[in-house]
Parts: C-alpha cells; structure tokens; sequence
C-alpha cells in the first residue's frame, strides 16, 4: 500500500496580471477543515477591497476531502482550475487562495481558466514540497517484567516512541509508518502480558 503522501512545509505566494487584472495567490499548509474556515476569514478580511477570494484545498492523506469555490466568478472558472493544480501535484493538506483585483477588462471563461490556473501554480511552484509518511500510533500495556522483550521489539522496529510510563503496570504509545504497523503489532502482542489498547 502507499503510505506517503505529498504536501506543502510553508506558506507560498504567486502573482499573476491578466488585462490589468491581478492575481494574488497563496499556498497554504493547512490539516482540518477549521484551518482552512480561519484562512478563509483572514484573507477575506486582509483584501476587504478585491473583487473575488477564490479557493480550493485538499486534505487527508488518502486525498478525499476536497473543496472549490468560484466566489462569484463564472462556475468553474476559478475554483476547479485552482483545485486542478493541486491535483496535478498530488498535494494535500493544502489551501490555495487566488485574490482576484479586477482590472476593468472582462477576461471571458477561457480567460478566467487560464488566469486561475496560472496563479494558483505559481503559488505552488514557489512552495517547497516534502514527501511525508503516514503513520499509525499503537499503544502497548504490559507488565513490568517484560520491558526488555518489549525494548527489544522498539529497538529494532524503530518507531518513534510519543510517550512511555513504566510502573508494575507499563505502557507506550508508538508512532510507525502505517505499512509496518501490522508487523509491529503482531510482534509486540507476542510478548507475555502485552496487550494492545485500541485508540479511538
């Protein structure tokens, strides 16, 4: 299975002018839906003045959450385009905004595409892309007395260890790419007195 999925480290910007009309556009790195709602707002508010805040993000290492927003261009002039870069990139866990000043001369549906397009990929071109895993936490309960088998299993699996509490009773939370979890965990259930706790 793929458990890498590609997004964004920091904010980007990019420009573009069409026929005296602007564009300024944004790459944003963003997790949730509520972070995207507070990006919208802040830029809303930053350009009060501009004629159309157009949008679209992607979210989710598995890509299914996904909006656009034409913000009063003509449909699917604006926001699709935009989504189709990040698309294109098979970015996620992004925010692209493209802030339209209008420059008096109408650009027609072809011209809008185009000028949507364009900016929201120089915003992406100028943003540095990094590949990130996805991963799986598993916490394990045991007993005292079997730390060191359990020590063992983490030294060699080498995930990354969130939290550990070692009293008589045990427990470590684990964080390990998703396509060795199944491993790991089958491993860690082998030893005398461990169990793991589900999370959810």
């Amino acid at each position: 299975m793929d458990d890498t999925y590609k997004t964004i480290t920091a904010l980007a910007e990019g420009y573009y002018t069409e026929k005296r009309s602007r564009f300024i556009s944004y790459a944003i790195p963003v997790r949730t839906v509520d972070e995207v709602k507070a990006q919208l707002a802040k830029y809303r508010k930053e350009y009060y003045d501009a004629r159309h805040v157009c949008w679209a993000y992607m979210l989710g290492a598995d890509r299914q959450t996904f909006r656009a927003n034409d913000d009063g261009e003509p449909s699917s002039t604006a926001g699709k385009p935009i989504l189709g870069q990040i698309n294109s990139n098979e970015l996620t866990d992004i925010l692209v905004v493209v802030i339209r000043y209008f420059g008096g001369i109408e650009l027609g549906t072809s011209g809008l595409i185009v000028a949507y397009r364009t900016a929201a990929a120089e915003a992406i071109a100028a943003a540095t892309v990094e590949t990130r895993t996805v991963d799986e936490d598993i916490t394990v309960a045991f007993e005292y007395p079997s730390l060191n088998s359990i020590m063992r299993i983490v030294k060699e699996d080498n995930p990354v260890i969130l939290s550990q509490h070692f009293d008589m009773d045990c427990e470590m939370t684990l964080r390990i790419r998703k396509s060795e979890a199944g491993r790991l965990r089958a491993r860690l259930q082998k030893v005398e007195t461990a169990y793991i706790k589900e999370t959810e």
